[in-house]
C-alpha cells in the first residue's frame, strides 16, 4: 500500500499554499499545531488525504490509543498525518493544511511524499510552522524568527532570519526538501517561555497566525484566539506573582527583552535617512539612463 493515501482529489484549488505543523519536538506549547488547527476550523477545512503511519512511526514512542465508539465498540486510533483543503473565497488563494504528529523515522522519504503531493496540487508556496522554548517573558510580544528559500520571501516573512545551528526536526527536513525540489518555502518559529512549557500557549499560536496571514494573504477572524491569549497571559501573570523567585526571574527576562527591543529600534534608520537614500538611488538611476 502506498504511504500517501488519497480519499479524494480536491478540484479547483486557487494558487494554493501548503501550511504544515507537527506535534512534538517542533511544537513547544502546542503553538504551531494550535495555529493550524484554528485556521482549519475557521475555514471549514475538509480532509482529503493522509499519510499511513506504518512506515514512519515508532509506536512505542507514539502509541496508538483505544477509544470506545458506537455501541461501546473498542477502536484503535493510530498516530497519523492528515491533509486538508481549506477554501478561502475572499482571498486570492486557497490553502492545503498538513496536521499530525512528527514522524519517528524515514524523514527524507516522508518529506518526499509531501513534496510530491504539493507538486500534484500545484502548490505555489510551502510554509511550515514551529515553536521552541526560549528565555523569553510571557508578558512581552512573542519573539519570532524565520527562514525562507529566497531573500524576497524572507523579506515578506517580516521577522529576523534564524541563526540557529543544532539538532533539527521534521520541519527543518521538510523545508530543505522543498528547497531542493524548487518549491518556494518558508519556515516560521515562535519562542515560548520555558517556565510555562507544559501549558498550551495560545499567545504564540496567535503570533504565528498573524504572521502567516501576511505571508499567504489569507485572513481569518482571530477574535476568539485573541481572547484566549489574553486569558493565558493574565493567568500566567497571576501564577508568576505568587512566587517571588519566579517573579524576579521573569523581571530579568523582561529587562533583557526590553534592551533587545531598544537595540533593534536604534538599528532602524530614520525616515530622513531612508528618504535621502531613495533620492540618491533615483539620481543614480537617472545618470545610468542617460
Amino acid at each position: 500500500m502506498q504511504p500517501l493515501i488519497w480519499d479524494r482529489r480536491p478540484d479547483g484549488l486557487r494558487a494554493p499554499a501548503m501550511v504544515c505543523a507537527f506535534q512534538g519536538w517542533n511544537d513547544a506549547g502546542d503553538a504551531a499545531s494550535s495555529a493550524v488547527a484554528f485556521l482549519a476550523s475557521a475555514l471549514g477545512a475538509r480532509s482529503f488525504a493522509r499519510i499511513d503511519s506504518e512506515e514512519f512511526f515508532d509506536f512505542q514512542a507514539n502509541r496508538p490509543t483505544i477509544r470506545l465508539g458506537e455501541n461501546e465498540v473498542r477502536e484503535i486510533e493510530w498516530p497519523t498525518v492528515e491533509i486538508f483543503e481549506a477554501l478561502a473565497p475572499r482571498a486570492r488563494r486557497d490553502l492545503v493544511l498538513v496536521q499530525g504528529v512528527e514522524p519517528s523515522m524515514r524523514w527524507r522519504t516522508f518529506s518526499t511524499h509531501l513534496v510530491d503531493l504539493a507538486e500534484a496540487l500545484g502548490v505555489q508556496m510551502v510554509v511550515s510552522l514551529g515553536a521552541l522554548l526560549g528565555d523569553v517573558p510571557h508578558s512581552r510580544p512573542v519573539a519570532m524568527t524565520g527562514h525562507a528559500s529566497d531573500a524576497a520571501l524572507l523579506a515578506r516573512l517580516g521577522v529576523p532570519a534564524t541563526r540557529y545551528e543544532g539538532p533539527t526536526g521534521i520541519v527543518g527536513v521538510l523545508h530543505t526538501a522543498c528547497v531542493h525540489a524548487g518549491l518556494p518555502s518558508a519556515t516560521l518559529w515562535a519562542s515560548v517561555p520555558h517556565y510555562v512549557a507544559a501549558a498550551t500557549n495560545p499567545k504564540a499560536a496567535l503570533a504565528l497566525l498573524r504572521r502567516l496571514e501576511v505571508l499567504v494573504s489569507v485572513s481569518v477572524d482571530v477574535s476568539e484566539l485573541e481572547s484566549t491569549a489574553a486569558d493565558y497571559e493574565r493567568q500566567v501573570g497571576m501564577a508568576v506573582r505568587s512566587d517571588p523567585d519566579i517573579q524576579a526571574f521573569v523581571e530579568r527576562l523582561e529587562q533583557s527583552a526590553d534592551r533587545e527591543e531598544q537595540s533593534v529600534r536604534m538599528d532602524v534608520p530614520s525616515g530622513d535617512i531612508i528618504a535621502s537614500e531613495f533620492q540618491r538611488f533615483l539620481r543614480q538611476r537617472g545618470r545610468e539612463g542617460k
